[in-house]
């Protein structure tokens, strides 16, 4: 971001509190513990914190501006501004429109139900290969992440790929306000959320918004396999490419998987085939690499600069991660989980080769944001850990229903679960990691191998 603080009243209309000399803010930041120095800093409120306590610090630890909704400090500092607002939020918000208006560059956005954080880790390495590119942070894809991931796009960037999420019907609408995005990937349609959202369906037409907003010179990408594709094609004015594994425009060919990764022929229409190394296992993790070298054609790229970007890739922590220790084969799968995806975690668990004497240990916790639907798809997690005969241990509240069908071992606590992983693990085996974020699977895995994180 690149404006002054008399700029920034003016998008906002409301008149700073004093006078300032404040020069070009470029940074932005709502936590007072990551102080910014010469940044804007934005009290943003909520049930339990009220940011307009922390601007008087924040304004003596370095920021240049603070934007309140009600100013409880002292005399403002000389030099410093203060502007406020009846919703820091919105105008958190309202910035980010306005700078994104600035922009003339390419900007992704990526949504799905599953895999949105591994596929904007590999959009963002592929299109490195050519632009100097923003990306989302992590998963800081929500009403006051991707606007902070806006606002640090910064005049030397080239292109943009942000990751947007939802729990709610309505909410990537504002989202898309904010990013205006060029180009889209819909990775899948799954039933995270549908405990708010009612049906797949229902989650189908809140991931179309995405597709919907961009215009008719544009793309966005999809899996072939996706059912609602044709809903998607048919609601959008932008070209729709779709991804996979058969005669599709961008697919992987003979597919092959070692201890540490995957290796494919990469296909791309019109070019030579590409063979790409993933530094990652799982077919679902494929798919992800072939969204991410759709767009990167799309914007120019050839398949071996695409190539390139895939295979050196760095993902985001507790997406399939893969760690070892003492001859153990540890997958960090922890960040989240919802039937889609711990049913792919498990696939790929099995598709890995042992020794004679190793086993394949699943240790699951709870999916979360199932409604009714809980009881149900937790029993088909039991019964597909059963039929591949894996090793399997239930984790903490909620995941009962996966030990009961399993008829394998329930923990109620992490620490217990450590205790017997310590016991029962040895060298030749593999361990899956995974659950929801209110699971804490992580831990059992900090706990029981600390040497290896």
């Amino acid at each position: 971001m690149h404006f002054d603080a008399l700029q920034i009243s003016q998008i906002l209309d409301y008149p700073l509190l004093a006078d300032s000399s404040v020069m070009t803010l470029l940074e932005v930041f709502t936590d007072t513990r990551k102080p910014i120095l010469g940044g804007l800093f934005i009290a943003l409120q909520g049930e339990n914190f009220n940011g307009d306590l922390f601007a008087e610090s924040a304004l003596e630890q370095g920021a240049a501006m603070a934007i309140v909704q009600r100013w409880r400090g002292q005399n403002i500092p000389v030099g410093k501004a203060v502007l406020e607002v009846p919703d820091t939020l919105l105008a958190l918000q309202t910035l980010a429109r306005a700078w994104r208006s600035e922009l003339t560059i390419p900007i992704v956005c990526i949504t799905g139900s599953n895999g949105k954080t591994s596929t904007k880790d590999f959009t963002r390495s592929v299109l490195s290969q050519v632009f100097s590119v923003n990306a989302t942070q992590g998963n800081f894809n929500n009403h006051i992440g991707l606007p902070l991931s806006v606002l640090a796009t910064q005049n030397h960037h080239t292109a943009g790929v942000f990751e947007i999420g939802m729990n709610h019907a309505g909410e990537l609408a504002p989202l898309c306000e904010i990013a205006q995005p060029d180009l889209g990937i819909i990775t899948n349609i799954g039933t995270a959320h549908i405990e708010f959202l009612g049906s797949k369906e229902a989650i189908a037409e809140e991931k179309s918004t995405l597709a919907r907003c961009l215009s008719e010179k544009f793309y966005f990408a999809t899996p072939s396999d996706c059912e609602y594709n044709d809903y998607f094609e048919n609601h959008s004015k932008a070209q729709m490419i779709t991804v996979g594994f058969a005669d599709e425009s961008v697919r992987a060919e003979n597919i092959q998987a070692d201890a540490k990764g995957t290796n494919f022929d990469l296909v791309i229409e019109g070019q030579a085939p590409q063979r790409t190394y993933i530094p990652v296992l799982g077919k679902h993790m494929v798919t992800n690499a072939l969204l991410a070298a759709a767009l990167g054609w799309k914007l120019g790229l050839n398949s071996e600069q695409i190539s390139q970007g895939l295979s050196s890739v760095q993902l985001t922590s507790g997406r399939l991660r893969r760690l070892e220790w003492q001859g153990i084969i540890l997958l960090d799968d922890t960040y989240n989980a919802n039937p889609e995806s711990m049913q792919a975690a498990i696939n790929t668990l099995c598709e890995m080769p042992i020794p004679p004497n190793g086993k394949r240990i699943a240790v699951l916790g709870k999916m979360g944001e199932l409604g009714i639907h809980a009881t149900e798809a937790h029993r088909q997690i039991g019964q597909l850990a059963a039929e591949k005969g894996l090793q399997l241990i239930a984790v903490g509240a909620g995941s009962e229903e996966i030990a009961k069908t399993a008829q394998s071992p329930y923990f109620p606590d992490t620490s217990s679960a450590a205790d017997w992983l310590k016991q029962n693990a040895q060298s030749g085996d593999i361990v899956l990691f995974k659950g929801s974020r209110s699971a804490a699977i992580e831990k059992i895995l900090q706990t029981s191998f600390p040497d290896a994180c």
